[in-house]
């Protein structure tokens, strides 16, 4: 069969039926890409959540078994002893708001410990890792909680936080905490809100206190939208691609679907009767093309009895 050019209504027709279908298919999709998609952010979110809790409580565990160590080598070499570490006679020192205290072991944990806890701040979401006593006790804070006095005493108070007793309920519950891996919700001084996250450690087999990581919530809810933004762009640039996709195999597939229809209507016409139907498809495609091939051969026959009968009757 040759080809024959389409009319123009036909070709509307198809191009409405084609983006019609195609609109319905992608309608489809986009429910349950979204659904997917959904699924997937919540569960990386949640996965990412998990990572992050994991990190903390490793790290919380970490530092306390390495302030244990140091303190208890200390005693072995003879520096200080057990008592000296327990100490709970806290020595007001000057006048400070929040007070601040001086005890027999701060001095030398401030040489021994600062760089260590310092290194836990290379994590990005962590504000602040630090080892307190039973009662709450920061013989030692991070560098940027040790910053030179002002003289502005809420920029201060915030500025050097360190030989300060954090007794607030968080920070009690952290410092007697003998549970690896507490986790607390802890608003700071400032508004922030972290992760508090504490684990025991232990002198000698006695519970000193804890080491306690903060973690800022803010950034993890930052950390968690862009990796939803992340994934959420790439499902979106998946689906468009499906989209345009579906839309042109759509439309190629039903071009042997236009070419039947033309030729359906030509042969309703009278058109196209020597103009042969080949079948080129093993499939309904391929039973609509043998019908309509007899269907011409049929109208064919019937065209050439007629001219017969009018011959025999002139």
């Amino acid at each position: 069969m040759e080809n024959t050019p389409i009319s123009k209504s036909h070709a509307n027709f198809f191009s409405k039926l084609g983006i019609k279908v195609t609109l319905k298919v992608n309608f489809l999709v986009l429910i349950v890409a979204g659904i997917g998609t959904y699924i997937l952010i919540t569960q990386q979110i949640s996965r990412y959540e998990d990572e992050i809790l994991n990190k903390g409580q490793l790290q919380s565990l970490v530092g306390a078994k390495m302030i244990g160590t140091i303190i208890e080598e200390t005693i072995d070499n003879g520096v200080l002893t057990v008592s000296d570490f327990f100490d709970t006679q806290y020595e007001k020192i000057g006048n400070f708001v929040p007070p601040k205290y001086h005890t027999r072991f701060d001095t030398y944990l401030d040489k021994a410990i600062l760089d260590l806890q310092d290194e836990f701040l290379k994590d990005d979401c962590v504000v602040f890792a630090a080892a307190v006593d039973r009662n709450g006790y920061l013989p030692t804070h991070n560098s940027p909680f040790q910053q030179q006095y002002t003289g502005n005493p809420e920029k201060d108070k915030i500025g050097n936080q360190t030989k300060r007793v954090f007794n607030d309920p968080v920070g009690l519950k952290a410092a007697r905490n003998t549970t690896p891996g507490l986790l607390q919700i802890y608003p700071t001084e400032t508004g922030e809100m972290l992760w508090d996250i504490s684990s025991p450690v232990q002198v000698k087999g006695r519970h000193w206190g804890g080491f306690r990581i903060g973690m800022s919530l803010a950034k993890i809810e930052k950390a968690k939208k862009e990796l939803a933004l992340t994934i959420f762009g790439i499902m979106a640039s998946i689906l468009l691609a499906s989209f345009l996709l579906i839309f042109i195999i759509f439309n190629r597939s039903i071009a042997s679907v236009r070419v039947l229809s033309d030729t359906a209507n030509g042969l309703a016409k009278g058109q196209h009767l020597l103009n042969e139907v080949t079948v080129t498809e093993k499939n309904e495609i391929g039973e609509l093309q043998q019908a309509l091939e007899c269907m011409r051969l049929s109208m064919v026959i019937a065209l050439k009895q007629r001219k017969k009968s009018k011959s025999a009757h002139f």
